[in-house]
């Protein structure tokens, strides 16, 4: 059971606690713990307050029936809420809790004091879930990176198994006898230019070159 003097700090209504805290802790899962109650004030006639439970997994929101006979519970966890808020005013503040999905709620006549420590600690467990579904989500993108395995290029042998390419083999043209032709002809045409020889026989040489092709 939760003692209920930590929660009447701040001048919360003691009767109030203690029948809120007699239903919560029939209504906590294992390892959820209140962490801050709030008990509203009205300005006029205060007999059947509402109150406002913080704990580490939800919101509970607490209101009195059937002429405080009877405690009717709503709870909204922490993965459902987009936002906390209070605003401030004449009398006491206004707690507000803006869902993912739906109108906010909105709880007023909280005194000024409560309401900034509901706040503070539903601000605090807020943070702290979001932190631990971006950890949540790192772990995961971190295991998804690892369970990846490169896949090799379709059609696509390894750098050991393909052929180098043949080497072009560049034909050598040796033409020896027509090398050897050319040049007797320009010996011959040398010595004809010289006067060495005279036209007949350049012709005559010329011709016989020529004709052992």
């Amino acid at each position: 059971m939760n003692s209920i003097d930590r929660f009447l700090s701040d001048e919360q209504d003691p009767k109030a606690v203690e029948k809120v805290i007699g239903k919560l802790n029939d209504l906590l899962t294992t390892g959820e713990e209140i962490l801050y109650l709030a008990v509203q004030k009205k300005p006029a006639v205060n007999l059947l307050p509402d109150s406002i439970a913080i704990s580490n997994k939800r919101i509970f929101y607490c209101e009195p029936g059937n002429l405080g006979l009877t405690m009717n519970f709503k709870d909204i966890s922490w993965k459902s809420i987009k936002e906390v808020s209070f605003k401030e005013e004449f009398f006491g503040s206004k707690f507000i809790c803006v869902p993912q999905h739906g109108e906010n709620i909105v709880t007023e006549f909280i005194p000024k004091v409560q309401a900034r420590k509901l706040h503070q600690a539903a601000n605090q467990q807020l943070e702290e879930y979001k932190e631990l579904l971006r950890q949540q989500k790192l772990e995961e993108n971190r295991a998804g990176s690892i369970n990846l395995t490169p896949q090799p290029f379709p059609d696509v042998k390894p750098f050991e198994e393909i052929a180098a390419p043949e080497p072009i083999q560049i034909a050598e043209v040796v033409e020896e006898q027509e090398d050897e032709t050319t040049l007797k002809l320009r010996k011959l045409k040398t010595l004809y230019d010289k006067h060495l020889i005279t036209q007949q026989e350049y012709e005559t040489k010329k011709a016989a070159i020529l004709d052992s092709l």
